[in-house]
Order: C-alpha cells, then sequence, then structure tokens
C-alpha cells in the first residue's frame, strides 16, 4: 500500500511539473512571438509548439505514442491558455526582454527534471536518460528561436544545454540515491534554473572556433 502511495505521488508530481513547465515555456515562447509582433493565433501558436515541442520529442524517443500533448487534453489547454494570457497581458510585463529569459530558465528547470524522470521510468538507462532529459528542455526553446526568426540559444554561446544535460545527471544520480520525491526534484529544478540565470548575469560562455 505504502509503496503505491509513492508511485502516485511521483505520478502526480510529474503530471504537475509537466503542466507548469507548459505553462511556463508557452509564456516564454509568447512572450518571444509578442515581441515579434505576430497576430493572436501566431502567439498562441509558438506558445503552442515552445511548450510541447521538447515534451512531444521526448514521447516519440521512448516509444509513448501518441505523445501527452496530444494524448492528454491538459497539456495543449494549458499552452493555449497560457500563450493568450500573455497576448492580452503583455503590455503590463515590464521589459519584455527579460521576462522571456526568465521564463525560458524555469522552463529548462522543470522539463530537464521532468523529462529525465520520464525517461528512467521508461526503462531508459542512464546515460540515455541524460540525454533524452536534456533533449525535453531545449527542444521547445529551439522550435521558439527557429519560428521567431532567432539563432537558437542552444546554438550560441549561451550555456543552456551544457546546463540541462548537468541537471539531467544530477536528476539521474539522486534517483540513484532514492531522492526522487517531490521535494529534492523541486530543489533540482531549482537549481537549474538557478544556474542558467547565473550563466546569463555573468555571462559564461562555450568556447567558439576561431576563423
Amino acid at each position: 500500500m505504502q509503496g503505491d502511495l509513492r508511485v502516485d505521488e511521483a505520478l502526480n508530481f510529474l503530471l504537475v511539473g509537466d503542466l507548469v513547465g507548459v505553462a511556463v515555456f508557452a509564456a516564454s515562447g509568447a512572450s518571444a512571438a509578442v515581441a515579434k509582433r505576430l497576430d493572436l493565433f501566431g502567439v498562441a501558436f509558438v506558445g503552442f509548439v515552445a511548450a510541447l515541442g521538447g515534451g512531444i520529442l521526448r514521447d516519440l524517443v521512448i516509444g509513448s505514442v501518441p505523445p501527452l500533448a496530444f494524448a492528454d487534453w491538459r497539456y495543449a489547454v494549458t499552452a493555449v491558455l497560457a500563450s493568450i494570457a500573455v497576448f492580452w497581458l503583455h503590455p503590463q510585463l515590464n521589459r519584455l526582454r527579460r521576462t522571456v529569459l526568465l521564463l525560458d530558465a524555469a522552463g529548462l528547470g522543470l522539463f530537464t527534471v521532468t523529462g529525465t524522470l520520464k525517461a528512467l521510468d521508461a526503462g531508459v538507462p542512464p546515460v540515455g536518460a541524460c540525454l533524452i532529459g536534456m533533449l525535453t528542455a531545449i527542444g521547445g526553446g529551439l522550435a521558439r528561436d527557429l519560428l521567431t526568426g532567432e539563432i537558437p540559444v542552444v546554438l550560441q554561446r549561451d550555456i543552456y544545454a551544457i546546463v540541462a544535460l548537468g541537471g539531467a545527471i544530477l536528476v539521474t544520480i539522486m534517483r540513484e540515491l532514492d531522492l526522487s520525491g517531490p521535494g529534492p526534484m523541486a530543489l533540482g529544478a531549482v537549481l537549474i534554473t538557478g544556474l542558467r540565470l547565473l550563466a546569463l548575469y555573468r555571462r559564461w560562455s562555450a568556447p567558439i572556433a576561431v576563423p
């Protein structure tokens, strides 16, 4: 009985974490679309893709079909509602650029955690689960940047994918140590988000090739 309760608790945490991540990444995508002066449909579409692109990729890789983005109405509705909310409330959002970066960092942390945990729960070995967790986290932001005509952040000098991969490794280690409850995983998401923001603030960057 206690084991069943732990499983239910873990599933509820993954669902809540996923939906919060969807809302955050949708808001990030919608904010970027508003900055590009797209119409309501464009804002909603970019928000939808930014929120669910990484999760769709994750589910296809681990063989979970149809992906949750299409199988569970809560995902699509959350993404669209968050995007529409940003569309109507954007005049109240100060310094839109900073808002996008903050939301993106939060989404990175949440999706790294839930993506890695879902991969591990699907029986993916630790190394593969870390890669899937990273892809889950960066997939939506990659799609958002492409749709809004920007060079994807993950391909620039900013430390982005590296943070996600490091976070996925942390989540995997915590899982091996049986620290996969809501508290430790929420702390992991906060640490990933904080590291991403710190990298932005300190202008940390990966090396680039010199011509």
